[in-house]
């Protein structure tokens, strides 16, 4: 009798492409990856709309939804148009009294309105002038990573990250998040796996981890 395969759908953080997931293998005989990307929202969507019309990209009932940063947003407004066997989030946040008050601030004073989105389609540029290791090392990264990179869409996710206003999320839900998260503080976070010395971009760096730990966690109760 052979195993039942369990799909699992992988949403990447804002603008992100899948390339994040490249070094997540689970093992194939019980688990079957798929990756989810950004399509540009048309004017004046709602998340809520673009996540209904993100959900018809699942195509298998009781399918594992795993989101990463915005990604993370997302799949929690997925989850009402879905039945799945998990929801996870990573680096990212259940609710918005988990973001940090800078974020608060930005929202009340729509200072992000003020944000140079457009430089995100000039990395290129961007990278070719840096000055410093640090600075050219994280802009190469943002080249390999970036899979959406034109404005409407970054003015678009930013604003609806700051304007989410979740209060609780009322769907049983896994979050595993960095101690040394610079976008989503630890100290906001509340019932989550923490992995020691994780950072924003842990599903990256720390992909042994997940590897090691996510067979674990999708099959348990």
């Amino acid at each position: 009798m052979s195993q039942e395969i369990i799909h699992v759908y992988l949403m990447p953080g804002m603008a992100a492409s899948p390339l994040i997931f490249e070094n997540i293998k689970l093992p194939k005989a019980q688990f079957e990856l798929h990756y989810l990307e950004w399509f540009l929202p048309s004017t004046n969507e709602t998340l809520i709309h673009y996540a209904e019309k993100m959900a018809q990209h699942i195509k298998h009932d009781n399918a594992v939804l795993l989101g990463v940063s915005f990604g993370g947003v997302l799949v929690q407004e997925m989850c009402k148009y879905l039945t799945l066997r998990k929801l996870i989030i990573v680096s990212s946040v259940k609710s918005k009294n988990e973001l940090p008050k800078r974020m608060h601030i930005a929202k009340s004073t729509k200072a992000y309105k003020l944000l140079p989105t457009g430089l995100a389609s000039r990395i290129d540029l961007l990278a070719k002038y840096a000055y410093g290791d640090k600075v050219k090392k994280r802009l190469n990264l943002y080249k390999m990573y970036l899979s959406v990179s034109d404005r409407t869409y970054l003015d678009w996710a930013i604003d609806k990250m700051l304007n989410w206003n979740q209060i609780e999320c009322k769907f049983a839900i896994t979050h595993i998040h960095g101690d040394n998260d610079s976008v989503f503080p630890i100290k906001n976070i509340n019932n989550c796996i923490t992995i020691k010395n994780g950072t924003h971009a842990m599903i990256i760096n720390k992909y042994k981890w997940f590897n090691e730990n996510l067979p674990r966690i999708i099959l348990e109760n």
